[in-house]
């Protein structure tokens, strides 16, 4: 199976991500877009493993309050045959903590987590390529930061369901005082 940790988001941020989506979308020549229903912020890859109970048992260790995040700005992994957009989370240590625990427990338990910094961010698109007309800084103030309060993390399953790659939630994890 192929699970990460996320936050998810209502169906309200869904469709200001959708929209926001939808403006990109207009100014590329090209892309593979993400489809309402999977935004999400990816807190940790855990990739393909059965081992889906150790994974439980680490996110119950979690100990941490509900938190707010901002999101907001666009940016861009710049890619062979087209760049990743993404818009960006505002830094903070509530996140960059449960982002240090998990990646830690995982670790210690035989997981193999990415060892690059954390990035924290929700992708738009990826392989994209924009029209050679495309006002980065333009389009990126047309985004208003949004603030979301966050009071569960989830682990996710990724699959492919008649060729459309789709997200589970498979267990959830509800953020609280010690």
């Amino acid at each position: 199976m192929r699970l990460f940790i996320a936050i998810n988001f209502d169906d309200q941020m869904k469709n200001r991500l959708h929209e926001i989506t939808q403006k990109l979308k207009s100014v590329s020549n090209r892309g593979n877009f993400t489809r309402k229903e999977n935004f999400h912020l990816t807190v940790v890859f855990i990739g393909e493993t059965n081992k889906i109970n150790i994974v439980k048992q680490i996110m119950d260790k979690i100990c941490a309050e509900p938190f707010d995040i901002t999101i907001g700005r666009l940016g861009k992994f710049q890619r062979n045959g087209g760049d990743i957009y993404w818009v960006g989370v505002e830094n903070n240590e509530y996140l960059s903590a449960i982002y240090n625990q998990l990646a830690e427990e995982l670790a210690s338990a035989g997981f193999n987590i990415e060892k690059r910094s954390f990035r924290p961010h929700l992708t738009l698109g990826r392989e994209v390529i924009l029209s050679e007309k495309f006002d980065e800084k333009a389009f990126s103030n047309t985004i208003s930061p949004m603030t979301i309060r966050v009071e569960r993390i989830s682990l996710m399953k990724s699959e492919r369901i008649n060729g459309v790659l789709t997200y589970t939630e498979v267990y959830g994890k509800e953020l609280h005082k010690g």
